[in-house]
């Protein structure tokens, strides 16, 4: 059974990306998570030696990290914990190993602009899927889909404000 955890800290090492013969995607880099304290003593703020561990991310979560990751980043990251011990050359240690499930940007620290990933689809797929949407209308049923005009331009929203009320209106927008 392994043990659920979430982490907060900072990427320490270069995101390593990788792809076994199989063809399992797969993500590695150290996470530095430091822990700040009140000293009661000095009335200051100080570091504590932070916690290292090894985390491992698979598939399309290794992917999106590829393209999203770098050194030094601030990330939540969220998976299953496993303490190991190890020895090589003689020498002996204890690893702590994160499988990420999940792994996001710490917002306290930065901003981001979201951008969702196409699906793995096959060829085939993607483009009957591509024929049907160019030629379907927007429906309520999906949130995240752009409103289409009758000509099945995007709209978006004009952030003019006519001068009756400041209504904004849906416009055609070339995307």
């Amino acid at each position: 059974m392994n043990d659920l955890l979430t982490i907060v800290g900072n990427i320490a090492s270069d995101p390593q990306h990788t792809i076994t013969p199989s063809g399992v995607s797969i993500l590695n880099f150290r996470l530095a998570s430091n822990h700040r304290r009140f000293d009661n003593k000095t009335g200051q703020w100080v570091e504590s030696d932070p916690n290292w561990y090894s985390v491992s991310a698979f598939r399309r979560l290794a992917d999106n990290g590829k393209l999203s990751l770098a050194r030094g980043d601030s990330v939540i990251v969220s998976g299953k914990l496993r303490v190991r011990d190890w020895e090589s050359n003689g020498r002996r240690g204890t690893s702590v190993d994160l499988e990420a499930d999940t792994i996001g940007p710490d917002l306290r620290f930065g901003t981001v602009r979201y951008a969702r990933s196409r699906s793995e689809r096959s060829a085939d797929d993607q483009n009957e899927n591509d024929e049907a949407s160019d030629s379907a209308a927007h429906t309520d049923d999906d949130a995240w889909a752009v409103p289409r005009s009758d000509d099945n331009v995007p709209l978006a929203l004009d952030t003019t404000q006519d001068a009756a009320g400041g209504e904004r209106e849906l416009a055609e927008v070339p995307f």
